[in-house]
């Protein structure tokens, strides 16, 4: 055993035996003298309802999740390099409610349906996971401990802004030639077309620069906001998983809480059987003194 394949057998159990379980493998690991991977497994933080409808999927239907996760590959895809995504993403629509309905019949089968915040969550996180590849993977392994969620898909969904397009500048070369072409053509129809004096020549020149010089500012400010976008969505990462390992660091807390909880009572219980058994042993002996003594 290692922390993969416990991590996959831990995250296909349902949440009410999720720390039973996990106290089990961890226990199975440290009697093969692991203890490290013990520790490991001990942190492994038990899933919400809506995080272990989506586990399921990558075990129960993991072709149709496989077909979403390609579709959102193409859109990034398309995305970055500028294409159209209206089929994609109607197609990922189609995928996405099919999957929730999936994940609902699943969750229904074994005992927890999901509710209403419990389904859109599935939805969210299925979103995701076509949006940002880190969160595709995560679904694909079937390891979520919390759902995922995304702002939507495209310039807006990422957070860059919209660049207008701009028409690529003309060459002063190819300006002057073509001129020069159109005065040729004029004058074998016995027309006659004025070459393109020095004056003009210099003023398209100067468009062409200008165009140019607006096109790379453009650029520049994209690659700017783009930067910008970058590290305002590495913050938030880092708040996630901040506020996420606190999260889990209290469901720990309460489930050694109830651990100790589950102990104390086991031990009342196992007190209280031994005073019925006291009482029962001194009332017997009362009644024997008392026939003695007749």
């Amino acid at each position: 055993m290692d922390l993969s394949s416990a991590a996959r057998e831990l995250y296909g159990v349902a949440p009410p035996e999720f720390v039973a379980t996990r106290k089990d493998l961890a226990q199975q690991a440290k009697a093969a003298g692991d203890a490290g991977l013990a520790k490991e497994i001990g942190a492994l933080r038990r899933p919400t309802v809506s995080a272990w409808a989506v586990n399921r999927l990558s075990r129960e239907a993991a072709e149709e999740l496989g077909q979403l996760l390609e579709v959102g590959a193409d859109m990034r895809a398309a995305w970055a390099s500028g294409g159209h995504i209206g089929e994609l993403e109607q197609r990922r629509s189609e995928l996405i409610a099919q999957l929730v309905r999936t994940a609902g019949r699943l969750a229904r089968e074994a005992g927890h349906p999901l509710r209403d915040q419990a389904v859109r969550e599935v939805e969210n996180t299925l979103q995701a996971a076509t949006v940002d590849e880190d969160v595709a993977e995560e679904v694909q392994e079937g390891r979520l401990p919390q759902p995922r969620s995304h702002s939507g898909f495209g310039t807006a969904g990422f957070g860059f802004p919209a660049v207008p397009a701009q028409k690529r500048p003309e060459h002063p070369k190819s300006v002057k030639t073509a001129k020069a072409t159109k005065a040729k053509a004029a004058r074998s129809f016995g027309r006659s077309e004025p070459e393109p004096e020095p004056e003009q020549a210099s003023e398209a020149d100067e468009l062409a620069r200008r165009r140019a010089e607006k096109a790379r500012r453009l650029a520049r400010e994209a690659e700017k906001a783009l930067s910008q976008r970058k590290d305002e969505l590495n913050r938030a990462k880092r708040e996630l998983n901040k506020i996420t390992d606190e999260v889990a660091g209290l469901r720990r807390e309460l489930d050694e809480a109830i651990s100790r909880q589950e102990a104390a009572q086991r031990k009342l219980d196992k007190a209280e059987r031994a005073h019925e058994r006291a009482a029962g042993a001194a009332e017997e002996a009362r009644r024997e003194s008392a026939a003695a003594q007749m």
